[in-house]
This record gives structure tokens, C-alpha cells and sequence, in this order.
């Protein structure tokens, strides 16, 4: 089974190329510039701009996939909102140019989209429907609507604030970003207004390999169990890492101003993942005990 990867240099995208090597299927990791997973060499790596739609075919031509995990993005939305045009390319021009390529070897196609399409009044299910707040969202929603409407055997997969193991060549996460200002007995303000449900990395990778081997279609949430404010992630941080809490302040959202709305209670309810996948989430603490391998 050849499976493609896109965004194999992202958070998610090493963790995923690593976790799925591991399983002996052959993986076809495609992104921009170098290979940056310093996890795993079980992997083929090809360097590719996935909105230039003739390597697109000429690379899903030569790999000729019965899998394509299309996780490459332009996900940040304030980046998003003063990037229209280029937002549009790398997360609808590029989904569609994968998909048409795709089609004559006929993929399981599993779409990584985001939260981000809903609005407020979280924790969502699959089956509410879509009000994105931002442009970010708006264009994730467009490439989900391609997605479904390309003939092929599909998965969307919404995950939420993902989180996990932070190793060389990744951007730190949240957790590694409040770790980090406690040591230096650094004073932070993190939001207290806001709700998700953190998902630890590998319960991502775990799901989407279930999708894989289920061939699951349709929309899957896969996210954490618990709904919490960034506060309270912080202080949880700070009480397993044995730092001292005293240096969290509880801030509104409204203390960081944004060019782009985010909702305030956000969220996604993982009752079908748990249900059709097996999917089984760890708890928020353990996820943290394992980020700081404790």
C-alpha cells in the first residue's frame, strides 16, 4: 500500500509520517524544501509546491497511491486573513489539483481539515453544519465541499489545538511555549475565555490510521475528551512540570487583539470516532506526562 503524505514537514506531518512508517507501509512523504523529519528515514521524501498542478500530476502519476493523506496547509489564520489569494492556493487550488490527479487510480483520499470550520457554541458534532469565522476556516470548508464532491472513497478528518513530543526542526507547542517562559520564572498572561479540546498528537495519528484501514467515509472528529481554556491547560502544565503556577495570569481574549474572530467555545465531539474508529483518547494529564516524556 503506497500512502501519500502532504505537509510531512509540519507538526502533525512528522509525527504522522513516523507513526505510519512503523506499520511497514510505504510512505510517499511530499512538502516544500528539505526533508525536516528527523524522527524516521523510513520514509520517501519528495520536495514538491503542491499548488503547481503539473507536478502535482506528474508525482501522483509516478507514485500511482492507494492512499493520499492530504495534510499540507496554510493554517494560520491571522497569516490566512492577510494572505487571501495565497491561502486559497496552498488549501483549495492544491486539494483540488490533488484530487484531479488522483482520480484515474481512484485513493482512499483522507482529508485533514480543522475545527476552524465551525463557529461558536462548541463542542461540535460532524453532523452540524459549517459557519466558519475567518478566512482561514472559509477556505477549509471549500476544500472539504471538493473533497466530497470528487467521486473518490473519502475521509474528512477535523482535528483541534494539537499538542505533543516537540523534537528537532518543530515549531514548539503550546505546552513546550509555557514550559519554556515558567524555567526562565518568566510572568505569562494566557487566555481564559476561550474553550477546546486539546488532542494529544499520536490519538490524531492513531485515528487516521484506523480511517486508513477501515476505508471510513464520510466526516470523523478526532479530538481530546475534556474542554478546557488555555488557562487551565497552562496551570495543568505547570502543576505536572512542578512549576510555579503564581507566574499564569487568567486574561480575556480581548487583552491579544486579532484581525481575525476565533470562537470562544470551540471544540469537537469525537462520540463517532469512538464508535466506528475505536478511537479512545487519552485524558489532557496524561497527554502532558507524555509531551515532557514523564
Amino acid at each position: 500500500m503506497g500512502i501519500i503524505i502532504t505537509g510531512s514537514n509540519g507538526f502533525l506531518g512528522q509525527h504522522l509520517t513516523d507513526f505510519i512508517s512503523k506499520t511497514g507501509l510505504s510512505i510517499y512523504a511530499l512538502s516544500r524544501g528539505e526533508n525536516q523529519n528527523k524522527i524516521t528515514n523510513e520514509i520517501n521524501y519528495f520536495s514538491i509546491d503542491l499548488t503547481d498542478e503539473e507536478a502535482v500530476k506528474r508525482i501522483v502519476e509516478n507514485i500511482k497511491p492507494s492512499v493520499i493523506i492530504h495534510n499540507a496547509a496554510m493554517s494560520k489564520p491571522d497569516v490566512c486573513h492577510a494572505n487571501q489569494r495565497e491561502c486559497k492556493m496552498q488549501n483549495v487550488d492544491s486539494t483540488y489539483f490533488l484530487l484531479k490527479a488522483a482520480a484515474p487510480y481512484k485513493p482512499y483520499f483522507l482529508y485533514v481539515s480543522t475545527d476552524f470550520v465551525f463557529g461558536e457554541n462548541g463542542p461540535h458534532d460532524e453532523n452540524e453544519k459549517p459557519a466558519p469565522l475567518n478566512y482561514y476556516g472559509e477556505t477549509k470548508l471549500m476544500a472539504e465541499q471538493l473533497v466530497r464532491a470528487s467521486g473518490l472513497d473519502y475521509g474528512i478528518m477535523r482535528p483541534v489545538f494539537i499538542y505533543g513530543q516537540s523534537y528537532e526542526n518543530m515549531k514548539p507547542t503550546f505546552l513546550h511555549w509555557v514550559q519554556n517562559s515558567l524555567l526562565q520564572n518568566k510572568p505569562i498572561k494566557v487566555v481564559n475565555d476561550q474553550k477546546r479540546t486539546p488532542t494529544y498528537v499520536y490519538d490524531i495519528c492513531k485515528g487516521i490510521l484506523s480511517m486508513i484501514e477501515k476505508r471510513a467515509i464520510g466526516d470523523f472528529h478526532l479530538a481530546g475528551k475534556e474542554l478546557l481554556s488555555p488557562y487551565q491547560m497552562a496551570v495543568s502544565v505547570a502543576e505536572i512540570l512542578k512549576l510555579d503556577a503564581n507566574l499564569i495570569t487568567p486574561v480575556t481574549s480581548e487583552t491579544f487583539p486579532e484581525p481575525v474572530i476565533r470562537a470562544k467555545k470551540s471544540g469537537l465531539k469525537i462520540e463517532k470516532a469512538r464508535t466506528q474508529l475505536d478511537y479512545n483518547p487519552i485524558s489532557f494529564q496524561e497527554g502532558i506526562r507524555l509531551t515532557f516524556n514523564l
